[in-house]
């Protein structure tokens, strides 16, 4: 598929990206729990979650059409962007349909484990591209952009198009799994698992971070000022709860 296929009218293709990630902290009091909620909800308010998802529409090639963005109370941001393929700008008194099916939305769930003293936040992005572009190519700039655990993501391209010879056209473009579509360096530093149904153009994919840095997930706390067998609780609360995330089951 190397050569730009000629189509017969307009690209009727949708393709949508859901891509999940988690990010998980130790937070002993309530008073760190609360700071940690708080810490997040200005790290990852609407405005930031604006400039992330404006990069990746100019990173598609989509042109913005409109921006609806909110901040939630206690916590927590939602932002949808209304977008559509650069070629398809209104000119004059001229109306396009399909504009609402070409979208990016974002939102953000932070909470935290009243037991394990392990807080949780959690961001859901969704883009649903009609035509040509794909978000596949946004994958890298997704991930660096959260302290990402886990990610989850699911592909999906819907409906078909015709070529100029009336031949129906289910994909447009080739794909075997979403891993090839990461930086081989980024996917080193995760264990990832595919589930793909290739007859109906589905692929999933999920990972979960290898190695983990006690120190990074401590809020608030020196993993020093910790004692060993204190340390060694917290990791294996860490492991356990990102397993589970992983795993989309409870297993311990």
């Amino acid at each position: 598929m190397g050569e730009k296929l000629k189509l017969y009218g307009f690209n009727n293709l949708t393709k949508a990206l859901s891509f999940n990630i988690y990010d998980v902290c130790y937070a002993k009091t309530p008073r760190e729990q609360r700071d940690y909620i708080s810490y997040i909800d200005k790290q990852y308010n609407s405005e930031r979650l604006t400039n992330i998802l404006t990069t990746l529409t100019d990173m598609i090639g989509a042109q913005v059409l409109n921006i609806a963005r909110q901040d939630y109370d206690p916590q927590g941001a939602s932002v949808t962007i209304l977008i559509a393929e650069g070629s398809m700008i209104p000119v004059g008194e001229t109306q396009l349909a399909h504009l609402d099916k070409s979208h990016v939305t974002v939102h953000t769930y932070p909470e935290y484990h009243p037991e394990t003293c392990l807080a949780t936040f959690r961001v859901d992005i969704d883009v649903a591209t009609c035509g040509a572009i794909t978000p596949l190519s946004t994958l890298d700039y997704l991930i660096s952009s959260f302290d990402s655990d886990i990610i989850t993501m699911d592909y999906r391209v819907r409906g078909f198009t015709r070529d100029v010879n009336g031949q129906k056209l289910f994909l447009d473009h080739k794909i075997t799994s979403i891993q090839d579509y990461i930086n081989p360096e980024t996917l080193r530093k995760y264990d990832a698992v595919d589930i793909n149904v290739y007859d109906a153009n589905m692929f999933h994919t999920k990972m979960m971070l290898k190695e983990i840095d006690l120190q990074n997930y401590l809020f608030k706390t020196d993993v020093y000022e910790l004692p060993p067998k204190t340390r060694l609780e917290i990791m294996n609360n860490l492991r356990r709860e990102m397993i589970e995330i992983f795993s989309e089951r409870n297993i311990y």
